[in-house]
């Protein structure tokens, strides 16, 4: 049922780009399935465009479908944006990081005209942080402090390990990600977003607050909700 809505959004996406666009290709399994509808549109109608890979994953996933991969650097302007969402609500900010990509994946959505956002309904809720933790992106050497001011701003913090490998999850930066898990939600997720960003050793976190353009929610009867900001 998931997998359905999941799809179809992935397809009503890919049916939006045009020939000579440069997109931001996400991260994660709903951004997948967008790029491997992507990219039967490119080996099927001969779809040109170039894609900014937000992690090692969708750069892999981009290459055998036949997109070209390009960087900021060639292509610093971008026309579309697409990703996955872990929570949104209902001003249309997001939670995003489950898959550890949010710093790659915030840095292309900014430099994007477009940010469409692709979920299914499990990820709509009235508060940020209600169902997920915030994932944060850390230094390290930075990991207790950090800890700490996420604990006043009433988290509660945990570094998040790594499956059939021992020690913590590592980023394609690098560094560690740190899950905050805040009780009944994030209360003023602008406060927590200036925060963290002025607390020395965190990279960046997964609060997108106003980036996206667009969100499609799909169900899995194969409609879609479009929801613009």
């Amino acid at each position: 049922m998931q997998k359905q809505a999941k799809r179809v959004v992935g397809d009503t996406v890919a049916a939006m780009i045009e020939s000579g666009m440069v997109l931001g290709l996400g991260t994660g399994s709903t951004a997948a399935l967008a790029i491997e509808a992507l990219g039967r549109r490119v080996s099927e109608e001969g779809l040109r465009v170039r894609g900014i890979p937000t992690s090692f994953a969708s750069e892999r996933l981009a290459r055998e479908h036949g997109i070209e991969v390009v960087t900021l650097d060639e292509c610093p302007e971008v026309d579309l944006a697409f990703d996955g969402a872990d929570e949104f609500d209902p001003e249309l900010s997001l939670i995003k990081g489950r898959g550890a990509a949010h710093t790659r994946e915030k840095i292309v959505a900014s430099c994007a005209r477009q940010f469409i956002v692709l979920v299914d309904e499990s990820k709509r809720v009235n508060r940020l942080g209600t169902k997920m933790p915030l994932p944060v992106e850390v230094v390290p050497m930075a990991t207790a402090p950090i800890m700490r001011v996420l604990r006043k701003m009433g988290a509660e913090p945990s570094l998040r390990m790594g499956v059939r490998k021992d020690g913590p999850v590592v980023s394609d930066q690098g560094l560690w990600i740190m899950d905050a898990q805040f009780d009944n939600g994030i209360g003023d997720i602008d406060a927590v977003n200036r925060t963290l960003l002025h607390t020395p050793g965190v990279v960046d976190h997964g609060l997108f607050i106003g980036m996206a353009t667009t969100v499609l929610v799909g169900r899995a009867d194969g409609t879609v909700e479009r929801l613009d900001r």
